[in-house]
């Protein structure tokens, strides 16, 4: 007999009341929550993510004891943002990086910044950041000067301590007493002066790797609270199918297991350990009967798919004429295949309801959005909800991590007072997580008769790539309930940060562009955000474009790039620094060697990437060795180079796999990907032979992200390289499927 969820009145009162029909977030909310999750400007004169959190004391927190606790809405991916924050207030503040402590991502206690997401979190957070700490350190020598009678100027921060030039020195508790921290941000800070940093610009050890390689409990999978239970749910096989018939009572009857039950098609168990938890939910699961669900296109109709649908026509981009006749001209589509995150653990959340106050550790990358989201779901007011963000292992983009946390909040409040751990199985996070779309571009350029670029015309075809939870209903656990939320609808992200229309619009100087964005609200899978979101195909399919360019106007590749960005000094420096590092122009010599190049600023606002690829095409097999890689980046002023390196070298890393190999194995059956054999992806053996990095710094310059920044020229310049090497340019990511043959 089934142990349905109890929403009665009564049960309500005892905290164990699930959901309701209506929605808390309002309309102005959702459409918010549906970008960067970001609350309004207040001011927007404020650097960085000052504009809407003016307060000082949001970020800076000094106790009587002289301690000082920094805090970001920003959260730790496992970029090496965490440290690179660190590092940003401690050189204001005149701290070592581990003299203070740092919160992120806690709705009970760090500002509202949305979502880490968009190589936002050093442009955002760790500008306002940079601007907070340095003010409060112009406070605590304004304050110590105050209470010695001398002039602010007359006195200095050294390592915790506010120092007089006779000798004297107070901690910085006493130095603010009687300082207000709780007071808006000024427009301007005293900055230090680049060539004076400790930290900024130095290579500082990430504070969060010795708990990741020793063992230790570093992920959200790894918590374990007192009285904790173990939870597993049970998926329907495939999104819109219906649960007609379940026998809970032998997973009910198992030992170990505390409660087994059923609310319409959502099926879950709760035991005293993992292994027990597991076993039932197999039981409950052999039990299950399910009918229907969604049909799905084959792979190979999927983009005349896509054209078919009804979409919005977004106009980003219309200067100049469009008159092209007698001009030399390249035409081309290009697509990609819905990609998967691959997360390399499931996804996992725990939460706790006690005293009336929901608790939950998670590690999506947007605490504030979810916790409205899982009020709604809940029936709970939003501050009686609380999110704290606590790593994962895998992430980059929307994964299953809300929705797991949507299953960790429902069954804490079926069971009132014990913390409930829930972890996907790896077929249930990759057969329900919200996938990268798939794509399709069209694009035709001309030639004037000097050999300059005259007009561009391009066409985006995709779905959503944001469909982050700002209401119930964009979690699946709100779908499968009998009294089920109804997801929000799918909106476009405008420019200049966009969608499946990211880097949609080229950096070159063209004089006559006409850019259309085709945004697809409703399209066959789920789809939600991954690292770098449309401009991966974008800029492909623009760098792919510059090279058949380039040779119609019989130039080389470089030079025919630098000549289009006459005004952009920094784009071509990178360029430059790239063809350098990799000796561009020597021919490739061997056989099925190729050459290739990539560039593109993200989203034409963050760091600039430059990629030279060399690969060894083999033509009996159609495989792909890539035998070298010289990539060149400026992301403004560099906080941590390490950490740079490592977004840059990981980010090639993945493009790569992505480009050469990924793809969602899907059809009229349903997912096919359930597991690491039956999803395309690269193996250590495939990684660059040799990949060299320059980073070119900016001294007091902006912060510009750079952790999707090579995501795009990476997959381009793999795409020139081939061609080259192979004599066939490929139109459709991924490159080697089916495998490339003479």
């Amino acid at each position: 007999m089934s142990a349905p969820f109890n929403r009665t009145r009564r049960t309500l009162i005892r905290g164990g009341a699930l959901v309701f029909g209506f929605s808390l977030v309002p309309p102005a909310a959702r459409a918010e929550f549906n970008a960067m999750g970001l609350p309004s400007v207040t001011n927007p004169k404020l650097p960085g993510s000052l504009k809407s959190t003016p307060m000082l004391d949001a970020w800076i927190r000094i106790a009587a004891d002289g301690a000082v606790t920094v805090c970001s809405g920003k959260v730790e991916l496992g970029t090496g943002v965490r440290t690179a924050l660190i590092q940003i207030a401690a050189e204001q503040l005149e701290l070592a990086p581990t003299a203070l402590r740092f919160i992120a991502g806690d709705t009970g206690i760090t500002p509202n910044e949305g979502y880490t997401a968009g190589s936002h979190t050093i442009a955002d957070s760790g500008t306002a950041l940079l601007h907070a700490s340095a003010q409060v350190a112009a406070l605590l020598r304004e304050g110590a000067a105050a209470q010695w009678r001398v002039a602010p100027d007359a006195v200095f921060l050294r390592t915790g301590r506010v120092v007089a030039a006779d000798g004297r020195n107070m901690d910085y508790g006493a130095a603010v007493a009687g300082i207000k921290l709780h007071r808006p941000a000024s427009a301007t800070s005293v900055l230090r002066a680049p060539a004076t940093y400790r930290l900024i610009g130095k290579p500082v050890p990430r504070l969060d790797i010795p708990a990741k390689v020793s063992g230790g409990a570093a992920y959200v999978q790894d918590m374990r609270l007192p009285g904790m239970l173990h939870a597993r749910v049970v998926r329907p096989p495939r999104p819109g199918a219906r649960l007609v018939a379940v026998d809970i009572g032998p997973a009910q009857r198992m030992r170990g297991v505390v409660r087994a039950f059923r609310d319409g098609n959502y099926l879950a168990v709760l035991a005293d350990d993992e292994w027990c938890a597991i076993q039932a939910m197999h039981a409950l699961d052999a039990s299950a009967h399910w009918e229907g669900g969604a049909a799905l296109p084959e792979p190979s109709a999927i983009h005349a798919h896509l054209r078919q649908l009804p979409a919005q026509d977004i106009v980003i981009a219309d200067r100049g004429s469009a008159v092209t006749t007698g001009l030399r001209t390249v035409q081309a589509s290009y697509t990609k295949q819905y990609v998967m995150h691959g997360s390399i653990g499931p996804s996992c959340a725990v939460a706790h309801l006690d005293k009336g106050v929901l608790t939950v550790w998670t590690h999506t990358q947007g605490v504030f959005p979810l916790r409205m989201a899982l009020a709604e779901l809940t029936g709970m007011q939003p501050d009686a909800v609380r999110c704290i963000h606590t790593e994962g292992s895998g992430c980059y983009g929307q994964n299953g991590a809300d929705d797991v946390a949507a299953d960790a909040a429902l069954l804490a409040c079926a069971t009132p007072g014990r913390p409930v751990r829930v972890q996907l199985m790896r077929d249930q996070e990759n057969l329900w997580e919200p996938f990268s779309p798939a794509m399709m571009t069209s694009v035709r350029a001309a030639l004037d008769p000097s050999g300059a670029i005259s007009y561009w015309h391009y066409q985006v075809w995709s779905g959503s790539h944001n469909e982050r939870p700002g209401n119930a209903g964009k979690l699946v656990p709100a779908w499968l309930l009998a009294r089920p939320f109804a997801p929000s609808p799918s909106k476009p992200m405008p420019q200049p940060e966009g969608g499946g229309d990211r880097n949609g619009i080229p950096l070159y100087e063209i004089p006559n562009q006409h850019i259309v964005n085709h945004f697809l609200p409703v399209t066959p899978l789920r789809s939600s955000a991954m690292r770098s979101l449309g401009a991966h195909l974008n800029v492909v399919s623009i760098e792919s474009t510059m090279d058949q360019l380039a040779a119609l106007a019989q130039a080389d590749p470089v030079q025919f790039r630098l000549r289009h960005l006459q005004e952009q000094p920094r784009a071509q420096a990178v360029i430059r620094s790239a063809a350098s590092l990799f000796d561009w122009g020597r021919a490739p010599g061997k056989a099925g060697r190729g050459h290739g190049f990539g560039f593109a600023q993200y989203k034409n606002l963050m760091a600039y990437v430059a990629i030279a690829v060399e690969l060894q095409w083999d033509r009996d097999t159609g495989s792909v060795r890539i035998l070298r890689v010289a990539a060149a980046s400026d992301c403004g002023q560099i906080v941590n180079p390490d950490g740079v390196r490592n977004q840059l070298e990981g980010g090639i890393i993945q493009s790569a796999s992505w480009t050469l190999f990924e793809q969602l194995r899907y059809g009229a059956r349903g997912i096919a990907s359930i597991d690491w054999s039956s999803y395309p992806i690269m193996r250590f053996s495939g990684v660059p032979e040799r990949l060299d990095i320059t980073l070119i710094d900016q001294p007091g310059e902006a912060f510009l992200g750079v952790a999707e920044a090579a995501q795009g020229p990476m997959a381009a310049a793999l795409a020139n390289a081939l061609a080259q090497a192979s004599g066939q340019r490929r139109f459709a990511l991924p490159l080697l499927s089916p495998p490339l043959k003479a």
